[in-house]
């Protein structure tokens, strides 16, 4: 028996989907009940656990943004603590340089100034006592002149008198004001280096100063950081963006010279450990050159750190300070010995490649002697330069890796911060849909089922209006009676 001889119900095929089809309505409409509530279970359901998800994704949210805030928040303090440190460092070595010697300089201009004194009360313009004779010319002045030849003859004495006295008091006075002059010029050393000391000190105020006002700045920024005020949370997390991109591109270019640095020691370790020779797959001479430049790397770390450059490390930074001190000099002298090896290295892989060269040009059948030049050194002293200078150029490597590392904190924070918050957002739109589409879902059961509800409704209204006319004509009777 054919499917289609089963559902047949009547000889005529469309007769017989009449009947099933107002079989499959009736069932529908029988069962719309509870085929709705099935619908708004399911669909109420899925929305109410994604919105409870959504919930639980915005206090997670909420959590994560405090905690990424207080890093935040404890980076920035740290970092502005140091730099405030290092400012009032430099603020008493200034102290101690330039104004160390305030009390030698307080001497010198005592001393400088007494000195000017001394030569200006030296300097000073004194008028000359008038001479005794003077008197007496006055009376003799008064003699009246009665044509005496006498008395003439002691006027042109006189006379003559007045004019020798007069030019031994010019010369006199000249003598004096040169002196004077003299005493004048030699204050002009004293009143310069006056003025040197007092340019000098001028200076180192101006510096304090200017040293002063940059730690007022950062006094301000460090207390809007203790208070936690949002606009000190904006600045340091445009700030750790900034840093982490920066301090990335600094690590790829690090990144260059240690590749650099791997192909100057990769070959001649080859001739040293074997070329023929892996552990796990990888070629033994590439592990070990690896492992010398993660040493001569590790080796600047611990050289930053003990220097308190770095702060990667607080075990090291605790250190006392001999041991610190001790501990720079043993990771000086390896990376040094490092270095040299590098080199070596370096100029083995040069005889090496000469070497090669000699045998392919020996092979193709030549002598051999075109290699040998006179500029052959400039190659292997560049290549031994480079085996010598990497290692120590990637001791610096320490600076950035470590603004990547507290970077890295904050902007993994914003990324962790942004994934919920969308996530949070997709689980509400999702709830959403699920909500409505299960109010789609019934008006569509509704759809299928249209035509008996449409005939339920129709009998309802009848029923109601049958209902209204009977009220009706109670209510006229009661009136009436």
């Amino acid at each position: 028996m054919s499917v289609n001889e089963l559902f047949m119900i009547t000889p005529s095929p469309v007769l017989s989907g009449l009947i099933w089809l107002v079989l499959a309505i009736a069932t529908l409409y029988l069962a719309r009940d509870t085929a709705h509530k099935a619908i708004h279970v399911v669909t109420h359901g899925l929305h109410n656990a994604l919105r409870i998800g959504a919930r639980g994704l915005n206090r997670v949210q909420g959590r994560l943004s405090e905690r990424n805030r207080e890093v935040l928040l404890a980076a920035g303090r740290e970092a502005k603590e140091r730099i405030i440190e290092r400012e009032f460092d430099r603020v008493g070595d200034a102290v101690q340089k330039d104004l160390a010697g305030y009390p030698a300089l307080s001497r010198d201009l005592d001393e400088a100034i007494t000195r000017i004194d001394e030569d200006h009360q030296q300097a000073v313009e004194v008028p000359p006592d008038p001479p005794g004779w003077v008197k007496a010319v006055e009376a003799v002045a008064k003699i009246e002149d009665r044509g005496d030849p006498m008395v003439s003859n002691i006027l042109g004495e006189i006379h003559k008198s007045l004019l020798k006295a007069h030019k031994q008091a010019l010369e006199q006075y000249r003598l004096v004001s040169h002196e004077r002059h003299e005493h004048l010029r030699s204050m002009m050393p004293q009143w310069r280096s006056i003025k040197k000391t007092l340019g000098t000190v001028n200076k180192a105020v101006d510096s304090l100063l200017q040293r002063s006002r940059a730690i007022d700045r950062h006094m301000q920024d460090y207390e809007e950081i203790v208070k936690g005020t949002d606009r000190a949370v904006q600045l340091l997390s445009s700030s750790s963006l900034v840093q982490l991109f920066v301090s990335a591109l600094v690590l790829a270019v690090a990144v260059g010279g240690a590749a650099i640095n791997f192909t100057l020691i990769a070959r001649p370790m080859a001739e040293m450990v074997g070329g023929t020779s892996f552990i796990a797959g990888f070629r033994t001479a590439d592990i070990a050159a690896l492992v010398i430049i993660m040493v001569e790397i590790s080796m600047g770390l611990f050289l930053m750190e003990s220097l308190r450059i770095t702060r990667l490390f607080p075990v090291i930074g605790a250190l006392p300070d001999k041991v610190r001190v001790r501990m720079i000099w043993i990771t000086l002298f390896i990376l040094t010995l490092l270095a040299s090896v590098e080199a070596g290295l370096a100029y083995m892989r040069e005889l090496l490649l000469q070497d090669e060269l000699a045998t392919s040009a020996l092979l193709r059948g030549g002598d051999g002697g075109v290699l040998t030049g006179s500029h052959l050194w400039i190659t292997t002293a560049a290549q031994m330069g480079m085996g010598f200078i990497l290692p120590f150029a990637l001791v610096f490597v320490a600076i950035p890796l470590e603004t990547f590392v507290h970077s890295l904190r904050t902007a993994l924070g914003v990324l962790g911060i942004a994934l919920v918050r969308a996530l949070a957002l997709a689980m509400r739109v999702l709830g959403n849909l699920f909500h409505h589409t299960g109010l789609l879902l019934q008006r569509g059961y509704d759809l299928l089922i249209f035509m008996p509800l449409w005939m339920e409704e129709r009998m309802e209204r009848k029923a109601r209006r049958s209902t209204d006319a009977e009220s009706d004509t109670d209510d006229f009777g009661e009136v009436a009676s």
